[in-house]
C-alpha cells in the first residue's frame, strides 16, 4: 500500500492553491472542473510521491471544515535550508526546534489554519533521504 493523496480542507481554493504552489513550491498536477459546482485541485510537494487535494463539490472528500487538517509532515534533508526557502517565499515558519534524538521541527499553517511541519530526522538524510 502507498499513501498517495491527502485531503486538505480549504475555504478558498484559489487562495490555498496560491499558498501551496507559490509559497511552498508544490507542483500543480491537476486543476479541473469536471462538472458545475465541482473543482478538483491536486498538488505535489517536490520529491514526494504523496499529493494533496483541494476542492469543492466532492461530497465527503470536501466536507472537512477548513483548518481541521493538522500536523502534515514535510520531511526534508536540511531543515534550516528548507525553512529559509519558505520564509523567502513569504511563508511564516516558526523557528526550528529539536524535540530529542536529533529530530527537528519547524511548524507553520496554511491560510485556513491547517498545520504543517518541516521535519528533519538524522537517519533520513544524505543517501538515505
Amino acid at each position: 500500500m502507498k499513501l498517495e493523496l491527502v485531503q486538505v480542507p480549504a475555504s478558498d481554493v484559489d487562495r490555498s492553491l496560491a499558498f501551496y504552489r507559490d509559497g511552498l513550491g508544490f507542483a500543480l498536477d491537476v486543476d479541473v472542473t469536471p462538472m458545475e459546482g465541482m473543482r478538483v485541485v491536486q498538488l505535489t510537494p517536490p520529491g514526494s510521491a504523496c499529493s494533496i487535494l483541494l476542492g469543492t463539490g466532492m461530497g465527503e472528500a470536501s466536507s472537512m471544515p477548513p483548518g481541521t487538517q493538522k500536523a502534515l509532515h514535510l520531511v526534508v534533508a536540511d531543515i534550516q535550508a528548507a525553512r529559509q526557502e519558505l520564509v523567502d517565499r513569504g511563508v511564516e515558519v516558526a523557528e526550528v526546534v529539536d524535540v530529542g534524538g536529533g529530530v527537528l521541527y519547524a511548524w507553520f499553517s496554511d491560510p485556513d489554519g491547517n498545520s504543517l511541519a518541516l521535519q528533519e530526522m538524522p537517519w533520513r538524510t544524505g543517501e538515505s533521504f
